[in-house]
């Protein structure tokens, strides 16, 4: 579940956020926390399903493109002028890439990222709104997200700083869905079926 607090860029620096944000996640290992469209985020890690959509595409991912690691850890630095960090559920970029720089990586060089539905009210703005923008404004190629609300994946591509993203595909869960340049991936995602409570 993740509760999202009203904070405007002004009352908080990145700085701070930064610092309070490798506190929580060293004091209790269950509590992710996110800092985007001036809110922060604090989530708690989610279900078992939700592990298990991460580690079958973890696995799709190494069979198609062994150049490539999907880093289920990795916060990025996003939104203008790099005010925003976001925890995505997977950040795809070439294997080694993140070597070196710290919690809070820079979107240059990441391919994709991977966010999964949560079963909470605020699911809505943050992975269907907010995060879209912001890793479109990044300029993040492909945006992957798994809706298990909708049973869907959406794939969005082609992002724009100032529009977002200009094409999304949908497909409903059970079909192929190709994953464009760079990533060129198709996914069966069939077996997702089984992951959805």
């Amino acid at each position: 579940m993740t509760v999202m607090a009203e904070r405007t860029s002004s009352q908080m620096s990145l700085d701070v956020f930064e610092r309070i944000a490798a506190f929580a996640e060293r004091e209790d290992e269950t509590v992710r926390l996110e800092f985007i469209g001036g809110r922060i985020g604090v989530g708690k890690v989610t279900n078992g399903n939700h592990g298990s959509i991460i580690m079958w595409l973890i696995r799709q991912c190494m069979r198609a493109r062994p150049d490539l690691d999907l880093n289920p850890t990795q916060g990025l630095k996003v939104e203008a002028y790099r005010r925003g960090r976001a925890r995505p559920d997977g950040v795809l970029a070439p294997v080694g890439h993140f070597a070196g720089q710290g919690d809070w990586a820079e979107t240059d060089g990441v391919l994709m990222v991977l966010e999964i539905t949560s079963y909470d009210s605020d699911t809505h703005l943050r992975d269907r709104v907010e995060k879209p923008r912001g890793y479109a404004e990044a300029g993040i190629p492909v945006y992957l997200l798994i809706d298990r609300d909708s049973l869907s994946v959406l794939v969005h591509s082609d992002p724009d700083p100032e529009d977002g993203y200009r094409d999304i595909h949908v497909v409903k869960l059970g079909g192929k869905v190709a994953l464009p340049d760079p990533v060129g991936i198709e996914l069966d995602t069939e077996e997702l079926k089984d992951y959805l409570d």
